[in-house]
């Protein structure tokens, strides 16, 4: 914005003299407007109406970055199923057959030497864990964190989404309404070069009034060129965002008339919401949680575990020495003893990336404090900006008023006449500018405490 503006003063400028005193003779600039306004006009008469709630409604279906995100979470929430699974029995069902050479025995390997009949047989194994002494209990709670944290990762990328929705929904208004500025500035100058062309015809006025008028004409089309590209790229970045490939000619419009209320006069209450309601924060509290939950997943690597199997089934096709059918149960008991420091060093890991998470979450919330603190204060200044250029925009038009006065009396110059033609654009432009700004402020305050729809 501040680009823009200092574009425009620039644009507007005070009158470029030549060194020995005299105007320069500005070419008398095409009397019809140009072809990119034409355009504009034509591109708006025929745009879809778009207010906000419609935009953010769009985004939220389409842009690609929200599914993303709600794709993650589901992604994190089947995790948790898959951790939950080790708590449940487990079935399989084996059909075997086996054809060897009669009487014969596997005599290599370990210290088994069973012996190998011929058979054909099918059968159930049922196994179930009876405790491991909470080390999977850990690691489901650890996956039902993740799951929570990935559910405000959506969100907040849902927030984000709409921050970015807004903020170019009001920037197109805003340069829409710079625009408007632009075309009425073309249209007041063109009138007085019209009446100042007739008044020089008749012999009422110079030519350097004339050739004064041209330029300020001609500088104000160059405004409206500028202001009919920035008005053009917040069009095509507001069609990205909403997950467009091409640009739309949308023709946005206010929902209703915009509240101005002051700004708090306290950013701690502010910056205490923002810590409990951002999702950001509730994101990595989750992620603590859920390291904290596998650090003593890792530390009960070290205790039994106990668990209980049974099987059964039946062998149609036997050798005489083999039971037509077979079933047992048992309990089996696992205790770790040594694995080269394995579990230690595990255990160990995990209880410094907790630790690494704890620090993070510590320095999301000092960052998240120092925006909300600063949006604060943009807000501030925002809002007291806005009075200021309401007094500079009705001085500017009571000095133009002066000043068409004295020029139309003979008692003023043009020069006197286009410097309060120019500080008049110059006061709408930052009138126009300040309004939105303050409702930009708003937006991204809101955000910034975790308040965004």
């Amino acid at each position: 914005m501040r680009r823009r503006m200092v574009i425009a003063l620039a644009l507007l400028g005070t009158l470029v003299l030549a060194p020995g005193g005299t105007a320069q003779q500005a070419p008398t600039p095409p009397m019809n407007p140009p072809v990119g306004a034409a355009a504009a006009k034509q591109m708006t008469a025929t745009a879809r109406t778009l207010t906000i709630e419609e935009a953010e409604a769009i985004a939220i279906r389409d842009n690609p970055q929200i599914t993303v995100g709600k794709l993650h979470a589901l992604e994190a929430h089947e995790f948790v199923r898959e951790a939950r699974s080790a708590l449940m029995p487990q079935v399989n069902m084996s059909v075997t057959a086996v054809d060897s050479n009669p009487g014969s025995r596997i005599a290599a390997g370990y210290l088994t030497n069973p012996t190998i009949y011929p058979r054909a047989a099918a059968g159930v194994a049922v196994s179930q864990l009876i405790t491991d002494f909470g080390r999977t209990t850990n690691l489901l709670s650890s996956s039902q964190f993740q799951a929570k944290m990935e559910d405000e990762n959506a969100v907040a990328t849902r927030q984000q989404i709409i921050l970015a929705v807004d903020e170019a929904f009001y920037n197109v208004l805003e340069t829409k309404a710079l625009l408007k500025v632009a075309e009425e500035t073309v249209e007041a100058r063109q009138n007085l070069v019209d009446q100042i062309q007739a008044l020089t015809t008749a012999k009422l006025r110079s030519d350097i009034d004339l050739s004064f008028s041209k330029v300020d004409l001609a500088r104000a089309k160059l405004l409206m060129l500028e202001s009919e590209n920035s008005y053009e790229a917040s069009l095509s970045t507001l069609s990205a965002i909403l997950g467009y490939p091409e640009s739309q000619a949308f023709s946005v419009v206010e929902s209703g008339a915009q509240t101005v209320t002051p700004p708090a006069t306290d950013p701690l209450p502010l910056i205490q919401q923002a810590i409990q309601l951002r999702p950001e924060i509730l994101a990595l509290q989750n992620q603590v949680t859920a390291a904290e939950k596998f650090g003593r997943a890792e530390h009960d690597l070290w205790w039994p575990t106990v668990s209980a199997m049974g099987v059964t089934g039946l062998a149609p096709v036997r050798d005489d020495h083999i039971s037509s059918w077979y079933g047992g149960v048992g309990v089996n008991i696992n205790i770790p003893v040594f694995n080269g420091f394995l579990f230690n060093a595990r255990a160990k890991s995990a209880d410094l990336e907790t630790q690494v998470q704890r620090k993070k979450l510590q320095d999301l919330e000092d960052n998240v404090a120092r925006d909300v603190r600063n949006s604060w204060l943009d807000t501030g200044k925002a809002y007291e900006r806005l009075s200021v250029t309401k007094q500079l925009r009705e001085q500017a038009d009571l000095t133009l008023e002066l000043a068409d006065a004295r020029y139309k009396l003979g008692l003023g110059t043009i020069v006197e006449f286009s410097q309060a033609e120019l500080q008049k654009t110059d006061a709408e432009l930052q009138d126009t500018d300040a309004h939105y700004q303050y409702i930009l402020s708003q937006i991204v305050l809101a955000y910034e405490m975790g308040l965004t729809r």
